[in-house]
């Protein structure tokens, strides 16, 4: 994070948002996290939100990388996401902009049993895919870059507490998909450092891979929950690979 770039907005200042912000300002980064409503106490927190499609917002940080870390459980049908990334990218451009990067998800991969990688193709035979496609479409053509995250772990988000005494829609032998928020935050920089020579789109999402009733068993026993029961225990898995960002040097850090 020690280079040149020093200024960063980043849309929804939420679980990870926040966390994003803290370490950009750590590194001396100008900074600015936006949120729809709410008493601003923090320094870099700024409105954003588009409201009868009106845009009320306090973001004037130009010449500044943006991230877009609003989670894609917001993109419900009844959200206005679209239209808010779409205010939001026409934005950036007025502020100059050095580049915009969309945190999207890994649920845009098709759920059927595979290896899943940034060239695998995508279906969007589902609301959700269609939803995370056409959003990563937006962004792409606008010639920002995307980041397919996995599930994501971290500070108050357990999940041996998440899953406990849950009946899951999945089968036992299903391996996860997660990663942890700082590896996330670790590797938005190392995108936004390379970002010349970077790809266009990158997984993150952490190289171990254990079955479900393994790893929830492991959680549930360290926070004391209630062991989840799942729908199946057919064997088929749906492995989403995470590996190429570490041709920018990045490496993942931290557990799951």
């Amino acid at each position: 994070m020690q280079n040149k770039v020093n200024k960063l907005v980043v849309l929804g200042a939420g679980w990870l948002g926040h966390a994003l912000c803290v370490n950009a300002q750590k590194a001396d980064w100008q900074v600015q996290g936006t949120r729809q409503h709410g008493n601003f106490e923090l320094d870099f927190e700024r409105q954003f939100l588009l409201e009868n499609n009106q845009l009320i917002h306090q973001i004037d940080l130009e010449d500044a990388f943006w991230v877009c870390a609003i989670p894609p459980r917001s993109r419900h049908s009844e959200s206005n996401y679209p239209e808010t990334l779409t205010a939001a990218l026409e934005l950036s451009k007025e502020l100059n902009a050095k580049g915009f990067l969309l945190c999207s998800s890994t649920g845009v991969y098709d759920q059927e049993p595979g290896i899943y990688d940034e060239s695998s193709e995508i279906s969007c035979t589902n609301e959700r895919q269609i939803k995370l496609y056409k959003a990563e479409k937006q962004v792409l053509d606008q010639k920002g870059k995307v980041l397919r995250l996995a599930g994501l772990l971290g500070p108050n988000r357990e999940p041996g507490k998440f899953v406990a005494g849950k009946e899951l829609n999945t089968s036992s032998e299903q391996v996860i998909n997660m990663v942890h928020q700082q590896d996330v935050i670790n590797a938005i920089f190392a995108v936004i450092e390379h970002w010349q020579v970077g790809q266009n789109i990158y997984n993150v999402v952490n190289p171990a891979h254990p079955a479900k009733a393994e790893y929830y068993a492991m959680k549930c026993q360290q926070h004391g929950g209630e062991m989840p029961t799942f729908t199946g225990t057919d064997s088929a898995e749906r492995k989403v690979l995470g590996s190429a960002i570490e041709a920018l040097g990045f490496s993942y850090q931290h557990g799951i």
